[in-house]
Protein backbone atom coordinates (compact mmCIF):
# COMPACT_ATOMS: atom_id res chain seq x y z
CA UNK A 1 0.00 0.00 0.00
CA UNK A 2 1.40 3.38 -1.00
CA UNK A 3 1.30 6.10 1.64
CA UNK A 4 1.50 9.41 -0.22
CA UNK A 5 3.10 12.58 1.14
CA UNK A 6 1.19 15.85 1.20
CA UNK A 7 1.90 19.55 0.82
CA UNK A 8 -0.11 22.64 1.67
CA UNK A 9 -1.10 24.97 -1.16
CA UNK A 10 -2.53 27.41 1.38
CA UNK A 11 -2.24 27.47 5.16
CA UNK A 12 -3.94 30.02 7.40
CA UNK A 13 -4.13 29.98 11.18
CA UNK A 14 -7.39 31.51 12.41
CA UNK A 15 -6.87 31.42 16.17
CA UNK A 16 -6.41 29.27 19.27
CA UNK A 17 -9.11 26.77 20.22
CA UNK A 18 -10.38 25.90 23.69
CA UNK A 19 -8.82 22.43 23.36
CA UNK A 20 -5.34 23.92 22.92
CA UNK A 21 -5.13 23.30 19.17
CA UNK A 22 -5.13 26.04 16.56
CA UNK A 23 -8.04 26.60 14.19
CA UNK A 24 -6.74 26.33 10.64
CA UNK A 25 -7.97 26.58 7.07
CA UNK A 26 -5.73 25.05 4.42
CA UNK A 27 -5.83 23.53 0.98
CA UNK A 28 -3.92 20.27 0.98
CA UNK A 29 -2.59 18.31 -1.97
CA UNK A 30 -1.16 14.81 -2.22
CA UNK A 31 2.08 14.32 -4.14
CA UNK A 32 3.71 11.37 -5.89
CA UNK A 33 6.28 10.78 -3.17
CA UNK A 34 5.36 7.79 -1.07
CA UNK A 35 6.30 5.17 1.49
CA UNK A 36 5.36 1.54 0.84
CA UNK A 37 3.49 -0.05 3.75
CA UNK A 38 3.26 -3.85 3.77
CA UNK A 39 0.89 -5.71 6.11
CA UNK A 40 1.07 -9.38 6.98
CA UNK A 41 -1.12 -11.36 9.34
CA UNK A 42 0.49 -12.92 12.38
CA UNK A 43 -0.85 -14.95 15.29
CA UNK A 44 -0.70 -12.24 17.93
CA UNK A 45 0.62 -8.79 18.70
CA UNK A 46 1.82 -5.91 16.54
CA UNK A 47 5.31 -5.94 15.07
CA UNK A 48 6.72 -3.05 13.07
CA UNK A 49 10.00 -2.68 11.25
CA UNK A 50 11.33 -0.30 8.63
CA UNK A 51 14.31 0.39 6.42
CA UNK A 52 15.37 3.30 8.68
CA UNK A 53 17.11 2.45 11.92
CA UNK A 54 16.41 5.89 13.36
CA UNK A 55 12.64 5.42 13.07
CA UNK A 56 10.86 4.10 16.16
CA UNK A 57 9.25 0.68 15.78
CA UNK A 58 7.30 0.87 19.02
CA UNK A 59 3.93 2.17 20.24
CA UNK A 60 4.93 5.80 19.66
CA UNK A 61 4.95 5.16 15.89
CA UNK A 62 1.69 6.35 14.28
CA UNK A 63 1.48 3.28 12.03
CA UNK A 64 1.70 1.05 15.11
CA UNK A 65 -0.97 3.16 16.83
CA UNK A 66 -3.29 2.87 13.82
CA UNK A 67 -3.08 -0.93 13.95
CA UNK A 68 -3.68 -0.95 17.72
CA UNK A 69 -6.69 1.33 17.32
CA UNK A 70 -8.46 -0.97 14.87
CA UNK A 71 -7.35 -4.10 16.70
CA UNK A 72 -9.12 -2.83 19.82
CA UNK A 73 -12.48 -2.62 18.02
CA UNK A 74 -12.04 -5.60 15.69
CA UNK A 75 -10.83 -8.76 17.49
CA UNK A 76 -10.49 -10.50 14.11
CA UNK A 77 -7.19 -8.60 13.85
CA UNK A 78 -5.31 -11.00 16.10
CA UNK A 79 -1.88 -9.82 15.07
CA UNK A 80 -0.20 -7.83 12.34
CA UNK A 81 3.31 -7.31 10.99
CA UNK A 82 3.87 -3.83 9.54
CA UNK A 83 6.80 -3.23 7.22
CA UNK A 84 7.63 0.36 6.28
CA UNK A 85 9.77 1.13 3.25
CA UNK A 86 10.38 4.83 3.82
CA UNK A 87 10.99 7.24 0.95
CA UNK A 88 9.40 10.34 2.47
CA UNK A 89 12.05 12.25 4.44
CA UNK A 90 11.61 12.16 8.21
CA UNK A 91 10.50 15.26 10.13
CA UNK A 92 9.95 17.10 6.85
CA UNK A 93 6.45 18.58 7.21
CA UNK A 94 5.22 16.19 4.50
CA UNK A 95 3.00 13.98 6.71
CA UNK A 96 5.23 10.91 6.43
CA UNK A 97 4.11 9.42 9.74
CA UNK A 98 0.47 10.32 9.16
CA UNK A 99 0.35 8.77 5.71
CA UNK A 100 1.88 5.53 7.02
CA UNK A 101 -0.89 5.40 9.63
CA UNK A 102 -3.49 6.07 6.92
CA UNK A 103 -2.07 3.23 4.81
CA UNK A 104 -2.32 0.88 7.80
CA UNK A 105 -5.99 1.82 8.32
CA UNK A 106 -6.76 1.32 4.62
CA UNK A 107 -4.75 -1.89 4.43
CA UNK A 108 -6.32 -3.51 7.50
CA UNK A 109 -9.76 -2.58 6.24
CA UNK A 110 -9.00 -4.46 3.01
CA UNK A 111 -7.01 -7.34 4.53
CA UNK A 112 -9.66 -8.23 7.10
CA UNK A 113 -12.70 -7.12 5.06
CA UNK A 114 -13.88 -4.81 7.85
CA UNK A 115 -16.24 -2.90 5.54
CA UNK A 116 -15.39 0.53 6.96
CA UNK A 117 -16.29 3.56 4.82
CA UNK A 118 -13.87 6.39 4.10
CA UNK A 119 -15.72 8.59 6.60
CA UNK A 120 -15.44 5.90 9.27
CA UNK A 121 -11.75 5.49 8.59
CA UNK A 122 -11.33 9.26 8.83
CA UNK A 123 -12.97 9.21 12.26
CA UNK A 124 -10.43 6.63 13.41
CA UNK A 125 -7.60 8.60 11.82
CA UNK A 126 -8.63 11.86 13.53
CA UNK A 127 -8.16 10.14 16.88
CA UNK A 128 -4.44 9.82 16.12
CA UNK A 129 -3.45 12.90 14.13
CA UNK A 130 -4.89 15.86 12.25
CA UNK A 131 -3.29 14.97 8.89
CA UNK A 132 -4.42 11.33 8.79
CA UNK A 133 -7.99 11.98 7.56
CA UNK A 134 -6.59 13.76 4.50
CA UNK A 135 -3.92 11.13 3.88
CA UNK A 136 -6.59 8.45 3.55
CA UNK A 137 -7.69 10.07 0.26
CA UNK A 138 -4.90 12.53 -0.60
CA UNK A 139 -6.34 14.49 -3.49
CA UNK A 140 -7.05 18.23 -3.43
CA UNK A 141 -9.05 19.10 -0.30
CA UNK A 142 -9.91 21.88 2.12
CA UNK A 143 -8.97 21.03 5.70
CA UNK A 144 -10.51 22.99 8.57
CA UNK A 145 -10.92 22.63 12.31
CA UNK A 146 -7.54 21.49 13.58
CA UNK A 147 -6.99 20.03 10.10
CA UNK A 148 -9.10 16.91 10.48
CA UNK A 149 -12.31 18.16 8.81
CA UNK A 150 -11.95 17.39 5.11
CA UNK A 151 -13.93 18.72 2.15
CA UNK A 152 -12.83 17.42 -1.24
CA UNK A 153 -12.23 20.05 -3.91
CA UNK A 154 -11.95 20.06 -7.71
CA UNK A 155 -8.64 18.50 -8.76
CA UNK A 156 -5.68 20.84 -8.79
CA UNK A 157 -4.11 21.49 -12.20
CA UNK A 158 -1.08 19.22 -12.64
CA UNK A 159 1.90 20.53 -10.68
CA UNK A 160 5.59 19.79 -10.97
CA UNK A 161 7.51 20.34 -7.77
CA UNK A 162 11.01 20.39 -6.37
CA UNK A 163 11.19 19.68 -2.65
CA UNK A 164 14.27 20.70 -0.70
CA UNK A 165 14.71 19.65 2.91
CA UNK A 166 17.51 20.94 5.14
CA UNK A 167 19.52 18.62 7.40
CA UNK A 168 17.47 19.59 10.45
CA UNK A 169 13.89 19.39 11.65
CA UNK A 170 11.66 21.95 13.31
CA UNK A 171 9.23 21.63 16.20
CA UNK A 172 5.63 22.20 15.10
CA UNK A 173 4.75 23.14 18.68
CA UNK A 174 7.55 25.71 18.74
CA UNK A 175 6.47 27.18 15.40
CA UNK A 176 2.84 27.61 16.47
CA UNK A 177 3.97 29.03 19.81
CA UNK A 178 6.20 31.56 18.06
CA UNK A 179 3.45 32.75 15.71
CA UNK A 180 2.31 35.36 18.23
CA UNK A 181 5.81 36.88 18.19
CA UNK A 182 5.81 37.76 14.49
CA UNK A 183 3.86 40.07 12.19
CA UNK A 184 1.94 38.26 9.44
CA UNK A 185 2.19 40.44 6.34
CA UNK A 186 0.37 38.21 3.86
CA UNK A 187 -2.32 35.59 4.24
CA UNK A 188 -3.53 33.18 1.57
CA UNK A 189 -6.67 34.11 -0.32
CA UNK A 190 -8.86 31.06 0.14
CA UNK A 191 -11.63 32.54 -1.98
CA UNK A 192 -9.33 33.13 -4.95
CA UNK A 193 -7.66 29.74 -4.51
CA UNK A 194 -11.02 27.99 -4.64
CA UNK A 195 -11.91 29.97 -7.76
CA UNK A 196 -8.59 28.95 -9.32
CA UNK A 197 -9.33 25.28 -8.66
CA UNK A 198 -12.82 25.62 -10.16
CA UNK A 199 -11.47 27.23 -13.33
CA UNK A 200 -8.11 25.44 -13.54
CA UNK A 201 -6.31 28.80 -13.51
CA UNK A 202 -2.79 27.92 -12.35
CA UNK A 203 -1.59 31.53 -12.41
CA UNK A 204 -4.41 32.62 -10.13
CA UNK A 205 -3.67 29.69 -7.84
CA UNK A 206 -0.03 30.74 -7.47
CA UNK A 207 -1.12 34.30 -6.60
CA UNK A 208 -3.54 32.95 -3.99
CA UNK A 209 -1.08 30.66 -2.21
CA UNK A 210 0.64 31.52 1.07
CA UNK A 211 1.58 29.85 4.35
CA UNK A 212 1.34 32.03 7.47
CA UNK A 213 3.55 29.65 9.45
CA UNK A 214 6.48 30.80 7.30
CA UNK A 215 6.68 33.98 9.37
CA UNK A 216 7.29 32.04 12.56
CA UNK A 217 9.52 29.33 11.08
CA UNK A 218 11.63 31.77 9.05
CA UNK A 219 12.10 33.95 12.12
CA UNK A 220 13.42 30.93 14.01
CA UNK A 221 15.41 29.52 11.06
CA UNK A 222 16.47 32.35 8.70
CA UNK A 223 18.30 29.90 6.43
CA UNK A 224 14.88 28.65 5.29
CA UNK A 225 13.87 32.12 4.13
CA UNK A 226 17.15 32.32 2.24
CA UNK A 227 16.30 28.95 0.68
CA UNK A 228 12.93 30.22 -0.59
CA UNK A 229 14.62 33.27 -2.11
CA UNK A 230 17.18 31.03 -3.79
CA UNK A 231 14.41 28.88 -5.33
CA UNK A 232 12.64 31.97 -6.66
CA UNK A 233 15.87 33.27 -8.15
CA UNK A 234 16.39 29.87 -9.79
CA UNK A 235 13.16 30.28 -11.74
CA UNK A 236 10.42 28.80 -9.56
CA UNK A 237 6.97 30.10 -10.44
CA UNK A 238 6.16 29.95 -6.74
CA UNK A 239 8.28 28.97 -3.74
CA UNK A 240 7.00 28.42 -0.22
CA UNK A 241 7.26 26.21 2.84
CA UNK A 242 5.22 23.06 3.43
CA UNK A 243 3.31 22.92 6.71
CA UNK A 244 5.36 24.10 9.68
CA UNK A 245 8.53 23.18 7.80
CA UNK A 246 11.30 22.69 7.22
CA UNK A 247 10.75 21.40 3.65
CA UNK A 248 10.57 24.09 0.96
CA UNK A 249 8.62 23.68 -2.29
CA UNK A 250 9.41 25.12 -5.70
CA UNK A 251 6.55 25.03 -8.22
CA UNK A 252 7.74 24.88 -11.85
CA UNK A 253 6.25 24.54 -15.35
CA UNK A 254 7.18 20.96 -16.21
CA UNK A 255 9.37 17.98 -15.41
CA UNK A 256 12.32 19.27 -17.42
CA UNK A 257 12.33 22.58 -15.53
CA UNK A 258 11.99 20.70 -12.25
CA UNK A 259 15.05 18.58 -12.98
CA UNK A 260 17.03 21.64 -14.06
CA UNK A 261 16.18 23.51 -10.88
CA UNK A 262 16.95 20.45 -8.73
CA UNK A 263 20.36 20.05 -10.35
CA UNK A 264 21.13 23.72 -9.67
CA UNK A 265 20.66 23.29 -5.90
CA UNK A 266 24.19 23.39 -4.52
CA UNK A 267 23.70 22.62 -0.82
CA UNK A 268 24.80 18.99 -0.78
CA UNK A 269 23.54 18.28 2.74
CA UNK A 270 19.95 19.15 1.77
CA UNK A 271 17.64 16.44 0.38
CA UNK A 272 16.24 17.30 -3.06
CA UNK A 273 13.24 15.51 -4.60
CA UNK A 274 11.53 16.08 -7.95
CA UNK A 275 7.88 15.03 -7.89
CA UNK A 276 4.40 15.98 -9.06
CA UNK A 277 0.89 16.35 -7.71
CA UNK A 278 -1.44 13.37 -7.46
CA UNK A 279 -4.52 12.76 -9.56
CA UNK A 280 -7.39 10.26 -9.20
CA UNK A 281 -5.63 7.66 -11.37
CA UNK A 282 -2.74 7.55 -8.90
CA UNK A 283 -5.04 6.32 -6.17
CA UNK A 284 -6.21 3.52 -8.47
CA UNK A 285 -2.60 2.26 -8.38
CA UNK A 286 -2.21 2.63 -4.63
CA UNK A 287 -2.00 -1.10 -3.93
CA UNK A 288 1.40 -2.37 -5.03
CA UNK A 289 2.75 -5.89 -5.43
CA UNK A 290 6.38 -6.91 -4.81
CA UNK A 291 7.72 -3.35 -4.59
Amino acid sequence: MKGYAKINLTLDVLGKRDDGYHEVAMIMQGINLYDVVTLEKRKAGIMLDSNLLELSSGPDNLAYQAAALLQKDFPVIEGIHIKLSKKIPLAAGLAGGSTDAAAVLLGLNLLYKLGLSLDQLRTYGACLGSDIPFCLHPLTALATGRGEMIKELPPCPPLWLVLVKPPFGVSTKEVYGHLKEVIIKERPSLERALEALETGDLGLLYHSMANVLEYATFDLYPELQHGVEKLRNAGAKKAMMSGSGPTLIAFVENETKAKELASSWTKSDWQVVVTRSLGPRDLDRRIVVDE
